[in-house]
């Protein structure tokens, strides 16, 4: 599935899928999206620096620390986004279409997405957890 994913990404690879899907949702921060997609800085940092140079995102500095910046989608970051999403769901469908009952496989993918949801809530917790204060 994730080649399929993969091959409606378009000019973004997943990565840069995924990390332009965690500013939308809100992750203004490269560390928030790195604890969230989990992946390392320096792995988050790179995807960044090539959406920034693409056009796709914009950093400015964080009003509430100075050594900090946040990310925002810029108009083409969001457009690249929504073709993506556009093209990842046509293909969803297409194979959730092939098999005997799409209906329950949509259920099930749900269902699927809330239990890694909670997984990755679990891992996050856990290494803040770790963190010392």
């Amino acid at each position: 599935m994730a080649r399929q994913l993969e091959r409606s990404s378009g000019d973004l690879n997943l990565a840069h899928y995924r990390v332009l899907a965690a500013v939308a949702d809100g992750d203004e921060r490269a560390s928030r999206v790195a604890e969230r997609l989990a992946l390392g800085k320096p792995t988050v940092s790179a995807a960044v620096e090539s959406l920034t140079k693409r056009g796709l995102l914009s950093r400015e500095d964080a009003a509430d620390d100075r050594r900090a910046t946040t990310l925002a989608l810029t108009p083409s970051g969001k457009l690249a986004l929504a073709t993506v999403e556009e093209e990842m769901l046509g293909r969803l469908t297409d194979l959730c279409s092939r098999t005997p009952d799409p209906a329950a496989v949509v259920n099930a993918l749900a269902q699927l997405g809330v239990a890694l949801d909670e997984v990755a809530d679990e891992r996050l917790a856990a290494r803040k957890a770790r963190k010392p204060s």
